[in-house]
Protein backbone atom coordinates (compact mmCIF):
# COMPACT_ATOMS: atom_id res chain seq x y z
CA UNK A 1 0.00 0.00 0.00
CA UNK A 2 1.45 3.39 -0.62
CA UNK A 3 0.62 6.66 1.46
CA UNK A 4 0.77 10.01 -0.78
CA UNK A 5 3.39 12.59 0.81
CA UNK A 6 1.06 15.13 -0.23
CA UNK A 7 -2.01 14.19 1.26
CA UNK A 8 -0.37 13.46 4.38
CA UNK A 9 1.58 16.56 4.87
CA UNK A 10 -0.66 18.50 2.61
CA UNK A 11 1.41 22.01 3.89
CA UNK A 12 4.74 21.10 2.34
CA UNK A 13 4.86 22.29 -1.15
CA UNK A 14 8.77 20.55 -2.43
CA UNK A 15 8.14 16.87 -1.08
CA UNK A 16 11.93 16.84 -1.25
CA UNK A 17 11.95 19.53 2.09
CA UNK A 18 10.41 16.24 4.27
CA UNK A 19 13.83 15.25 4.50
CA UNK A 20 14.69 18.02 6.64
CA UNK A 21 11.83 18.55 8.08
CA UNK A 22 10.89 17.49 11.77
CA UNK A 23 7.68 15.18 12.21
CA UNK A 24 5.17 16.74 14.82
CA UNK A 25 2.10 15.04 16.50
CA UNK A 26 -0.19 16.48 14.02
CA UNK A 27 2.03 14.81 11.15
CA UNK A 28 1.57 11.47 13.32
CA UNK A 29 -2.09 12.12 14.04
CA UNK A 30 -3.05 12.71 9.99
CA UNK A 31 -0.62 9.63 9.31
CA UNK A 32 -2.84 7.27 11.71
CA UNK A 33 -5.93 8.96 10.09
CA UNK A 34 -5.45 8.18 6.64
CA UNK A 35 -4.44 4.54 7.73
CA UNK A 36 -7.29 4.00 9.29
CA UNK A 37 -9.09 5.50 6.62
CA UNK A 38 -7.44 3.27 4.02
CA UNK A 39 -7.72 -0.12 6.86
CA UNK A 40 -11.48 0.61 6.85
CA UNK A 41 -11.53 0.62 2.99
CA UNK A 42 -10.07 -2.33 2.78
CA UNK A 43 -11.77 -4.24 5.29
CA UNK A 44 -14.60 -2.95 4.66
CA UNK A 45 -17.09 -0.42 6.99
CA UNK A 46 -19.22 -3.82 8.10
CA UNK A 47 -19.46 -4.48 11.31
CA UNK A 48 -18.75 -7.61 12.35
CA UNK A 49 -22.01 -10.29 13.49
CA UNK A 50 -21.40 -11.24 16.91
CA UNK A 51 -21.91 -15.38 17.09
CA UNK A 52 -24.90 -15.09 19.74
CA UNK A 53 -27.79 -13.10 19.73
CA UNK A 54 -30.47 -12.35 21.81
CA UNK A 55 -34.47 -12.46 21.53
CA UNK A 56 -34.65 -8.72 20.67
CA UNK A 57 -31.88 -8.86 18.06
CA UNK A 58 -33.36 -11.94 16.43
CA UNK A 59 -36.68 -10.60 16.64
CA UNK A 60 -35.43 -7.41 14.55
CA UNK A 61 -33.94 -9.57 12.19
CA UNK A 62 -36.40 -12.16 11.23
CA UNK A 63 -38.77 -9.07 11.88
CA UNK A 64 -41.14 -11.11 13.69
CA UNK A 65 -43.04 -10.75 16.96
CA UNK A 66 -42.15 -12.10 20.70
CA UNK A 67 -44.96 -14.75 20.23
CA UNK A 68 -43.73 -15.90 16.62
CA UNK A 69 -40.23 -16.28 18.31
CA UNK A 70 -41.85 -18.24 20.93
CA UNK A 71 -43.32 -20.61 18.58
CA UNK A 72 -40.08 -20.99 16.96
CA UNK A 73 -38.32 -21.88 20.01
CA UNK A 74 -40.81 -24.31 20.65
CA UNK A 75 -41.37 -26.26 17.11
CA UNK A 76 -37.82 -27.14 17.41
CA UNK A 77 -37.31 -24.40 13.97
CA UNK A 78 -34.77 -22.13 15.57
CA UNK A 79 -32.53 -23.79 18.44
CA UNK A 80 -31.20 -21.89 21.77
CA UNK A 81 -29.22 -21.99 24.49
CA UNK A 82 -30.53 -20.09 27.50
CA UNK A 83 -27.52 -18.45 30.29
CA UNK A 84 -29.25 -16.95 33.51
CA UNK A 85 -32.42 -16.55 32.16
CA UNK A 86 -31.37 -14.70 28.76
CA UNK A 87 -32.19 -16.70 25.84
CA UNK A 88 -29.64 -16.88 22.96
CA UNK A 89 -29.59 -17.93 19.37
CA UNK A 90 -26.67 -18.76 17.43
CA UNK A 91 -26.28 -16.74 14.16
CA UNK A 92 -25.20 -18.99 11.51
CA UNK A 93 -28.74 -21.04 12.58
CA UNK A 94 -30.75 -18.00 11.65
CA UNK A 95 -28.51 -17.49 8.19
CA UNK A 96 -29.88 -21.04 7.95
CA UNK A 97 -33.38 -20.11 8.36
CA UNK A 98 -33.05 -17.07 5.72
CA UNK A 99 -31.16 -18.80 3.33
CA UNK A 100 -31.84 -22.42 2.88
Amino acid sequence: MTVNAKKLFPEVTNLELLNHQTITKKDLLNFCNILLEEIQETLGTAEPTPQWLKSSEVRKLLKISPGTLQNLRINGTLSYNKIGGIIYYNYTEIQKILNP
